[in-house]
Formats: C-alpha cells, sequence, structure tokens
C-alpha cells in the first residue's frame, strides 16, 4: 500500500487546538497555571481512555467490521494473532485447508524471524501475513512517534522480506494505542484493523465459552479474532483455538459465509 497523507480525527485536532491555546493563555496569565494544567491534563486522561478501547475510531481510522459490500457478499473475516507458532500454526493451517476458509495471520515480526519457512507456508496456502509489531511488548502503546515507527517499521521489513508479501494491515498489541499510531501507520501505507467479535482466547482455556462469544457475533461482515500464538490451553492441555476452530468454521458454512482475508474483502 502507498503512503498516505495523515488526517488527524475531530478530536485529535481538538486536543492539538487545546495544547496551543494552553500555551498562549500560560503567556498571557502566568498566574492562572493550576486551570491551564488541569485542562490539559483532563484531555490527556481522554485521550489515554480513547486509547484502551481498541474499537474506538477517535484516533484514527479502525476497521471493525467489512465494508457493506463484503457483508452482502456473505464474507467473515477470521483473523489471528501472535504467531506464527511452530506447533499451533502448522494445525491450524490443516483445519483452515479442510474447509477451504483463508485468514489473516498478524504475526509478530520477531517470531516471523525465527519462523520464516512457517510465514512462508502461511501465504503458499492463499492466507495473508499481516503487521503485528516486531516485539509485541506490553507497553507498545506507550511509545511515541520514533518508537512506533520503528517498531513497525521493522516488522514491515521482515515480513516483507520473508514471505514476498507486503503487509497492509496493522494490529495494535491487545489492541491499546495512542494518538501517535495513526500518523505512523499513515506513513507506511498500513490500514489499522481491530475485530467485532473475540473469544479471549488468550485468557479464557474454555473452548466453550471462548466458542460462544464468537459464534455470537457470526455474521456476515464480522471480523473474528482468535490467537495461534499465547493460546490459552485447555484442561487437557490442547491449544483452545484448535477446540474452537472447528465448531466455528462448520457453523460459517451452515450460515453460507465464506472465511476471506481482509484483503480479499476489501478489494
Amino acid at each position: 500500500m502507498r503512503n498516505s497523507r495523515w488526517q488527524p480525527t475531530l478530536p485529535v485536532r481538538a486536543s492539538i487546538a487545546l495544547h496551543l491555546l494552553a500555551v498562549m493563555f500560560l503567556i498571557a496569565a502566568p498566574g492562572q497555571w493550576r486551570w491551564t494544567l488541569g485542562a490539559v491534563m483532563g484531555d490527556h486522561l481522554l485521550l489515554m481512555l480513547t486509547g484502551l478501547w481498541p474499537r474506538s475510531h477517535w484516533l484514527g481510522a479502525n476497521l471493525t467490521e467489512l465494508p457493506v459490500l463484503a457483508a452482502a457478499r456473505k464474507e467473515i473475516a477470521l483473523t489471528i494473532d501472535d504467531g506464527p507458532d511452530p506447533v499451533v500454526t502448522p494445525q491450524v493451517l490443516a483445519l483452515l485447508d479442510s474447509y477451504a476458509a483463508r485468514a489473516s495471520f498478524f504475526c509478530i515480526g520477531e517470531k516471523a524471524a525465527r519462523y520464516p519457512e512457517l510465514c512462508r507456508e502461511i501465504v503458499r496456502r492463499g492466507h495473508a501475513v499481516e503487521n503485528h509489531t516486531q516485539s509485541h511488548r506490553h507497553y507498545f502503546a506507550l511509545r511515541g512517534y520514533s518508537g512506533l515507527m520503528r517498531e513497525l517499521q521493522a516488522a514491515q521489513d521482515n515480513l516483507t522480506t520473508i514471505t514476498g508479501q507486503v503487509p497492509q494491515f496493522f494490529r495494535a498489541p491487545a489492541g491499546l494505542r495512542n494518538p501517535f499510531l495513526d500518523p505512523v501507520l499513515a506513513k507506511l501505507g498500513l490500514r489499522l484493523a481491530s475485530w467485532s467479535a473475540r473469544g479471549f482466547d488468550t485468557r479464557i482455556g474454555d473452548a466453550r465459552r471462548v466458542g460462544n462469544r464468537l459464534l455470537r457475533g457470526l455474521r456476515a461482515g464480522a471480523i473474528l479474532l482468535l490467537h495461534d500464538g499465547n493460546s490459552s490451553r485447555t484442561p487437557q492441555g490442547i491449544p483452545v483455538i484448535l477446540e474452537v476452530l472447528p465448531t466455528l468454521l462448520a457453523a460459517a458454512r451452515a450460515a453460507d459465509l465464506r472465511l476471506v482475508t481482509l484483503r480479499q474483502a476489501l478489494s
């Protein structure tokens, strides 16, 4: 995807304007600094809370469901995060093959570098590899513009070199972000994608609960989220995704829904 010019959202433009007004007010009335500081701190708190809402559109464009045309074609997108995993991912690929389903794998750059052939196999089987950061650190959303740029650019370069396919979409770790992310995405030509339904399968080891959460969100235009990396285990030690996928894929087939990659849905 080509670089695009960053267009700040209305809340972000309002925040920028508030900071400029705060500077002007401090110059004109330095004795009122407490009020100025309070307004700026309130603005920062609001932006922080917005960044903790993965499906929010306030900080920038965010794909939370497929376009109307894709929904009309009865398409859904299965997205799979945190891989590749040398044990789980091959089994996920086999399950997808058995239903002729396609998925978007949001891969971590460091893991892709450890298992490059597995990433290439994902693409060979007709799926897409997308950007899920280089290192997937828990403090990702605390980085500034330069830190975010280094993190995403490193993953972008690694994944492109390994697969020969340039990532077009990005997903933040846990969906958490800050106002600096959107201009970085614009610079790299990436599109932010979250989800319409998730199973919390990195925290819940009960496959039935995870599956029920996803089945409730199974509809045309849905974007579903599961994990091949960092997947919780059932009491029997089986990765939850491997227990959930057969039921989910069968339900999608019964509902005449077609699983496609995000790229296919938006083409």
